[in-house]
């Protein structure tokens, strides 16, 4: 065999070679990230505060709640006003929801399940407030003047205080200048600056605001309060299984027995948590059939 020849055996067989050493020497490199399994939920919250506000009070009970069961992350939801979250719950949007007692028993007729409740049944109540310089003595001194509330269908902070005024002297509907301002800081805000004579919320934004700005606790004070209802329901979707329901519902009521859920409660300004079910808002209703037939009617505006 020639030279050339040679050459070429020698080229193959290098060539031969490495392919071999290549093929061989390959090791495949697994990843270590497994497929997630978790499951999201959407917990939508109605507007008991402004969108920031709400993630900064209820965003350390979604964590704890992801923390705690296991494969599930809760994600919060909030919505700009009353008007967007009741579009989002009678459309089945959320899987769970924290809605006033009002949205509730609509929540309720469209196939969510009642499951618990927010405690300190005493604290859903609607309180009115004037600056301390103000006039205004009794209810009737409202009459012709402007009233701020934070949305139509907030049942503490502008439903129960309408009732009251109209079972103290005044034609809610035709006597006052009645302002919808879209959130409880609002409805307080407005006083504060002037731009109504009175404004109607519930006791939990006003004691949170007024520690934050304690100006307007110099400025303004509670003047009237009405009766209490039951407070605010936790809902579910029965697309959710039972056995993450009742993980939840356990957590919830649980939470005032442990230092964290002390201090996510003392954000939301409660003490507790408790059982509920569809028949607890039973009340509810039967005050919103007294309140349709006396002051405006609602069914219109919330289906």
């Amino acid at each position: 065999m020639n030279i050339i020849g040679l050459l070429f055996i020698a080229a193959v067989t290098l060539l031969s070679g490495c392919n071999n050493d290549a093929e061989f020497s390959y090791t495949p490199q697994f990843s270590d990230t497994k497929h997630s399994s978790i499951k999201q939920y959407i917990f939508g919250i109605h507007p008991l505060h402004n969108p920031q506000r709400l993630h900064d009070v209820f965003d350390p009970l979604m964590q704890y709640l992801s923390n705690n069961i296991p494969n599930a992350k809760f994600k919060l939801e909030a919505s700009r006003n009353y008007a967007a979250y009741d579009e989002k719950l009678y459309a089945k949007k959320f899987d769970f929801g924290l809605p006033n007692p009002f949205q509730t028993i609509n929540a309720i007729d469209k196939g969510y399940r009642v499951f618990a409740k927010m405690g300190d049944d005493e604290n859903f109540r609607g309180i009115f407030l004037v600056r301390k310089d103000s006039t205004i003595k009794q209810t009737t001194d409202l009459i012709g003047k402007a009233v701020s509330y934070p949305a139509p269908t907030a049942l503490a902070a502008t439903m129960m205080p309408q009732y009251y005024l109209q079972t103290h002297g005044v034609d809610v509907m035709n006597d006052l200048d009645n302002r919808y301002v879209g959130s409880q800081e609002s409805s307080i805000m407005n006083v504060y600056h002037g731009d109504t004579i009175a404004g109607s919320t519930w006791p939990p934004p006003w004691i949170a605001l007024s520690k934050e700005r304690p100006e307007l606790a110099r400025e303004l004070k509670v003047i009237w309060q009405t009766e209490p209802l039951c407070n605010n329901s936790f809902v579910v979707l029965p697309s959710v299984s039972n056995k993450i329901v009742n993980q939840v519902q356990s957590l919830l009521i649980n939470l005032h027995k442990n230092d964290d859920g002390m201090k996510i409660l003392e954000k939301i300004i409660l003490s507790r948590f408790e059982i509920a079910d569809n028949e607890t808002y039973q009340p509810v209703r039967d005050f919103v059939t007294t309140f349709s037939s006396t002051i405006r009617p609602l069914n219109q505006e919330n289906n």
